[in-house]
């Protein structure tokens, strides 16, 4: 986070007909920072943005813009703008008039207006659309428009709920890119929300995965997907597949890296070795329950051909129930044996695998690519 403190949230409170949306969330956002607030539908994303504008009032807990407690104002006076997904833009206004409404309902000269109109809509790659109505316009013009609209203000914070969640998938990704680009050409702090984790992962300086109203992890999209901490972010962020299992035996051992602790863990299908840094033990005591996260394209299935031998340091023992292929990514699922139905994911570039439904496969992977979690 930067070192400057733009904006912070510290314990909020929501609650809508005794349902608690929100339960003591706490949130610090640096000066010039792009954060994304992602989780599923219902987990409070959307409340905690309207706090932040004042469009909501917090049971308790206050907001801090530039250390300031703001949580009594109204929403002009926090230097504030919000997007919303539906764009919210007048239909009988043109594209200059709709940019330039806030500044002249402020009694602003109409020349500083004009002045501030053209600048803005140059940042949006908008010059020459000023006397367009909002029905001659694309989904990404309109979503360019009410993003000019928002900054012509000069907010502190720029709030952003679902903005590109109307657009096609081509032109969402071409938005994503340039939604990144503006935010950091002019210098802004953005609260984004999304329930898409490849935006978030996409477009974000940090991530805060939200869930039942708390935080369940922030931090970088690298340590969002490469170190989850919970069951949940794993699954939520990349579908990792997330493994339960018995500590076997613990020894400890030193390399270019540094010191590290090695755990086999078993399993109703089989054991494995894993790998983790002296600090992420966690004291792992033998007959401990553990639980790891392993990403799909870090799992290989290895054809079993009725023998074992060909398999090196263990793994788990499954039976392959189906594939598909998206993105250039070839998915295999497999059901793990003797556990009741548990699922397993790999993952591979390119659609050619000799693999197919009913085959006996064993799981493996890199012992350094699976990651303890701290709890479901």
């Amino acid at each position: 986070m930067s070192a400057t403190e733009l904006l912070r949230l510290a314990g909020i409170t929501k609650q809508f007909e005794n349902v608690e949306v929100l339960k003591g969330l706490d949130l610090c956002v640096g000066q010039g920072e792009f954060v994304t607030l992602l989780g599923s539908s219902g987990c409070g994303k959307t409340t905690t943005l309207r706090i932040i504008a004042g469009l909501e009032t917090a049971d308790s807990g206050q907001v801090f813009i530039n250390g300031k407690d703001v949580s009594s104002l109204d929403p002009d006076k926090r230097c504030v703008n919000m997007v919303f997904q539906n764009y919210a833009l007048f239909p009988h206004m043109n594209v200059e008039q709709n940019i330039g409404y806030s500044l002249k309902i402020k009694n602003t000269p109409k020349s500083e207006i004009k002045d501030a109109v053209t600048h803005a809509l140059s940042l949006v790659r908008l010059s020459g659309f000023e006397k367009r109505k909002p029905e001659q316009l694309s989904g990404g013009e309109r979503q360019r428009v009410a993003v000019a609209r928002s900054v012509i203000n000069k907010p502190k914070v720029l709030l952003l709920d679902e903005p590109l969640g109307a657009l096609d998938l081509q032109l969402r990704r071409q938005m994503q890119f340039e939604l990144k680009h503006l935010q950091k050409q002019l210098g802004l702090t953005f609260i984004y929300i999304t329930h898409d984790q490849e935006e978030a992962l996409t477009m974000s300086d940090r991530i805060a995965v939200m869930r039942n109203g708390v935080i369940e992890q922030i931090g970088s999209a690298e340590e969002i997907y490469n170190k989850p901490k919970t069951g949940y972010v794993a699954r939520f962020v990349g579908g990792a597949n997330v493994i339960y299992g018995k500590v076997k035996t613990v020894s400890y051992f030193s390399d270019e890296d540094g010191k590290k602790t090695r755990v086999v863990f078993e399993h109703p299908a089989g054991s494995a070795q894993i790998e983790i840094n002296e600090n992420e033990s966690k004291n792992i005591q033998a007959e401990a329950q553990i639980m790891i996260a392993l990403r799909e394209e870090n799992i290989s299935f290895i054809p079993l051909n009725g023998t074992h031998q060909n398999v090196q340091q263990g793994g788990l023992s499954a039976t392959v129930t189906g594939r598909s292929f998206s993105s250039g990514l070839l998915r295999i699922s497999a059901q793990l044996d003797n556990c009741g139905g548990e699922e397993i994911k790999s993952s591979v570039q390119g659609i050619d695998s000799n693999l197919k439904t009913g085959d006996k496969v064993m799981a493996c992977w890199k012992p350094s690519a699976a990651v303890l979690l701290d709890r479901e």
